[in-house]
């Protein structure tokens, strides 16, 4: 039979469980428009900017069973969503990237939008096709699948020439997907030596990346058995309620709060699961690893790499930590309640966040006092989508995290922009879930008008605003050296304007006194469809812990005579002014 290569690539979607596509229709791809428009199971969703739909891609596949897929243009479409490709290709995200490509049967070069797409994208993707003949349309996308969910997860990039989009050629019976296999079980020797480790261990602990984000039952378990203390990393944020008792927050070295620091301090013998280890994750590898450090993910590359492990564990979180789990039981009960830590971590969460609710914010929003009162107020299965800045750690540290999947950021690539596309991502991925950004203003300020897209399709979506007027966690950074802070100053943005433009409704948070009255009118008006800016007059004066504690980390790696240059610079600009 005959089939035109856009009908083909639906046929494939279609197969795979696509239920949206984001993109921007172009001279190269209108041919596949016109089949996604003809599909009764795949909506396309027009954005203003393909970085956009990309961060919404990326958000789909973290929270929903199918995958977030791109449908652009070649060239500038694919340069624009390159961004989002990269933040899920560094944050292990899978994703589809369907690209329009051009002829392929003619002899004529400086074709429009002519360019060596794969040499651009194979670093920023797991792998990428050229799509040449109508019979490889739906194995590629199949493979292109199967690549994107294997192993550490990630984009792969499809080129669909337009000719082979519009012609229609011979293909033979269509194939039928069939999902992969199980995950296979694990090494049994290094599993045994895993639980030698943590048996002998005086004071085990956890260390959780996104990567164990289905192994919520496994790791709760293992907690509890052993009475480790467990923090996560910045990604990782909620794959542990932050209400059991042995949680103890965001990482666990000198960038981590109190709970964690002391919890950690003494630790013998870590179980690292799904986490590479990475600057963020570690402080600025400010960490401080024991020796006996049990390292399971299922990207064997990233063993040994900046920390040495005593075991190192290749394969899926969840059947790993079963089968973990299953070799300590085999081996008698487990610890009793260790009634010290677990009130030791209570006590010093208790006093980090008095000490955040005592400060003194004056005609401004304390940060504590509003992640106290958005946690009050919003359901624990609510869907919170941060974005890269100062915001994103006080979120870290502030507002407990109970439900997997129930928070997702920009981790490795650390990308400004995520949090407006990728909440209308997260919505769509979710519909019956309430969803919110948390976002700074000057993230907000680059992907703002994708507002539009989420007001056309009635998703009432909560963008909770961090306003001070400057790119803040990087005046921070330049406050202490340089005593000055150049280009990080954002001038006026009226947010009443941007809702207005964009069909928002505006919502202002002054000062304390409105915290709790702005939030649930949000909600109200979220809950009708209609998308929400809440612009908050917030105070960054105090620093979170992990500000404090990346600086003074990186201050101490640089060699003696550059601390002395830079100190001496910043007593005498203080002097001087």
């Amino acid at each position: 039979m005959k089939k035109t290569g856009a009908w083909l690539a639906v046929y494939a979607l279609e197969q795979l469980g696509v239920k949206y596509t984001f993109g921007i229709p172009g001279v190269h791809n209108t041919e596949l428009y016109d089949e996604l428009n003809n599909s009764r199971s795949i909506t396309p969703v027009l954005v203003t900017h393909e970085g956009s739909g990309a961060f919404m891609a990326d958000a789909v596949s973290r929270l929903a069973q199918f995958t977030g897929t791109l449908v652009i243009v070649p060239a500038a479409g694919a340069t624009h969503a390159a961004s989002g490709i990269g933040e899920a290709f560094l944050d292990g995200v899978p994703m589809l990237v369907i690209c329009g490509g051009i002829r392929t049967d003619l002899d004529k070069r400086y074709q429009l939008h002519e360019i060596d797409q794969h040499a651009f994208l194979r670093p920023l993707t797991k792998a990428t096709f050229h799509i040449k003949r109508h019979e490889e349309v739906v194995p590629t996308i199949f493979e292109a699948h199967r690549i994107a969910h294997s192993g550490e997860p990630g984009p792969v990039f499809v080129e669909l020439p337009v000719n082979i989009q519009l012609f229609p050629g011979e293909v033979g019976e269509l194939p039928r997907y069939t999902p992969p296999p199980p995950p296979p079980a694990p090494d049994a020797a290094a599993i045994r030596r895993a639980a030698d480790l943590l048996l002998a261990a005086r004071h085990p602990a956890l260390f959780l990346g996104w990567g164990a984000r289905d192994a919520g039952a496994e790791t709760t378990a293992l907690a509890d058995r052993l009475q480790a203390p467990v923090a996560t990393t910045l990604q990782g944020l909620s794959v542990f309620p932050a209400r059991h008792p042995l949680h103890t927050g965001f990482g666990f070295g000198p960038a981590a709060v109190p709970a964690a620091r002391n919890a950690f301090r003494d630790c013998d013998c870590l179980l690292a699961v799904g986490t590479r280890f990475a600057e963020i994750a570690t402080g600025s590898f400010g960490v401080t690893v024991p020796a006996n450090l049990i390292h399971v993910d299922i990207n064997p590359r990233v063993f040994n790499v900046n920390y040495p492990a005593a075991v190192a564990v290749e394969g899926d979180a969840t059947t790993v930590l079963q089968h973990l789990l299953g070799e300590l039981n085999s081996r008698g009960a487990g610890r009793p309640a260790d009634a010290a830590l677990q009130e030791k971590i209570r006590r010093d969460k208790q006093a980090y966040k008095e000490e955040w609710l005592a400060h003194d914010s004056g005609d401004r929003v304390n940060p504590a006092r509003f992640f106290d009162a958005l946690r009050h107020q919003t359901p624990e299965d609510a869907i919170a989508v941060v974005d890269d800045g100062n915001h994103t750690y006080l979120a870290a540290e502030l507002f407990p995290v109970q439900r997997p999947k129930s928070l997702i950021l920009p981790t490795d690539f650390n990308c400004m922009g995520y949090a407006v596309p990728g909440s209308i991502g997260a919505k769509l991925a979710c519909p019956d879930k309430e969803v919110f950004a948390i976002v700074g203003d000057g993230a907000f300020m680059m992907t703002c008008m994708e507002i539009v897209t989420a007001a056309a399709h009635g998703l009432g979506i909560i963008y909770y605003v961090f306003h001070d007027g400057e790119l803040s966690q990087i005046a921070q950074a330049q406050e202490i050296p340089y005593n000055r802070k150049p280009c990080t100053a954002l001038g006026d943005i009226n947010l009443e304007g941007v809702a207005l433009a964009t069909g928002a409704a505006y919502i202002g948070m002054l000062e304390d006194g409105h915290i709790t009255a702005a939030i649930a009118r949000a909600r109200q008006l979220a809950a009708t469809g209609r998308p929400v800016i809440v612009d908050i007059n917030v105070d960054y004066s105090r620093r979170s812990a992990f500000t404090q504690g990346a600086v003074k980390t990186n201050f101490r790696r640089f060699p003696l005579s550059q601390r002395l240059r830079l100190v001496t610079r910043a007593v005498k600009r203080r002097i001087t002014g």
